[in-house]
């Protein structure tokens, strides 16, 4: 049995899987607001799972953030009181196992890949379109990682191609200007639309609307670039903006300019688990013959 958690601001959830990837059991709590009381809530949910199925699993987290292989502490996470701790060390303490730590990010195309829209593929792009732009990277089956633990952070590179009126771009919270996500976050779309709407109030009421189509663009040159450079099977968006249907037929339509190759068999495709992708992506960290003990 395979326990994936999904470590979010404010609610944390637990899911339990079978080998098939069948779910077995799900339960999600409110998040604790400091170090002890995270360690605590993960614990509590670690034993809920484990008491209810009657089986003993391993244990993957899916975080807003990610481990420094530098430092061996948490870095980048939105849940602030995480920074600076190991947290996988400090976890692995309280179950009594070992734990595996992966990017929100990560987990959402782990997920796709094993058993969601993407499975079967050789190559995965997951992509977050959301409050910030994330991306994981899926090779045959294992998460593509790197010595700086940020594969797939197509966020935080420059758009490509940008237009005279988009450069310097606006400034991103990383410090630079012109970042993806202060693009193609759902704060970025509402901010050029300029109505003080909403992203999913844009893309409901004006489906075809000037601040929509820029939108289509830009993620068309940003996947574009991205296809170029890993060459994907499947790109699986993500996200609240990953609901807008016209996505799928807009950016194919025109990626294939920015794309170094006479044509373009890449498929862009919805989410399989929506919502759930992120706690089945972390169950997901340990494959089906790893540390699981006999009889469960």
């Amino acid at each position: 049995m395979r326990i994936g958690i999904d470590l979010g601001g404010t609610k944390t959830e637990a899911i339990a899987l079978a080998a098939d990837g069948t779910e077995l059991y799900r339960r999600r709590v409110a998040s604790g607001r400091d170090y002890p009381a995270t360690i605590a809530t993960i614990r509590a949910l670690v034993a809920a799972v484990e008491s209810e199925t009657g089986q003993k699993g391993t244990v993957g987290v899916g975080i807003p953030g990610t481990i420094s292989p530098a430092t061996g502490l948490v870095k980048n996470a939105n849940s602030t009181w995480l920074i600076g701790h190991p947290f996988d060390r400090d976890l692995a303490q309280a179950l009594g196992r070992p734990v595996r730590l992966a990017n929100d990010a990560d987990c959402f195309a782990l997920s796709e890949a094993s058993d969601g829209a993407g499975a079967g593929a050789r190559v995965v792009f997951g992509v977050i379109l959301g409050t910030g732009v994330g991306g994981g990277i899926v090779v045959e089956g294992k998460l593509l990682g790197g010595p700086n633990a940020i594969a797939g952070e197509w966020g935080h590179i420059p758009l490509p191609w940008p237009e005279d009126d988009e450069r310097p771009g606006p400034r991103c919270y990383c410090g630079r200007h012109g970042c993806i996500e202060t693009f193609l976050s759902g704060p970025a779309l509402a901010r050029d639309d300029g109505r003080g709407l909403t992203a999913a109030q844009i893309a409901a009421e004006r489906p075809e609307g000037e601040a929509l189509r820029r939108y289509q663009g830009r993620l068309a040159r940003a996947l574009g670039q991205i296809i170029t450079l890993i060459d994907p099977e499947v790109i699986v968006l993500g996200g609240g903006l990953s609901r807008v249907e016209s996505l799928y037929r807009a950016v194919p339509e025109q990626w294939g300019r920015w794309v170094f190759s006479d044509t373009v068999a890449t498929r862009l495709l919805p989410p399989r688990h929506g919502d759930s992708s992120g706690v089945r992506g972390a169950a997901w960290l340990w494959g089906a013959d790893e540390g699981v003990e006999e009889g469960s």
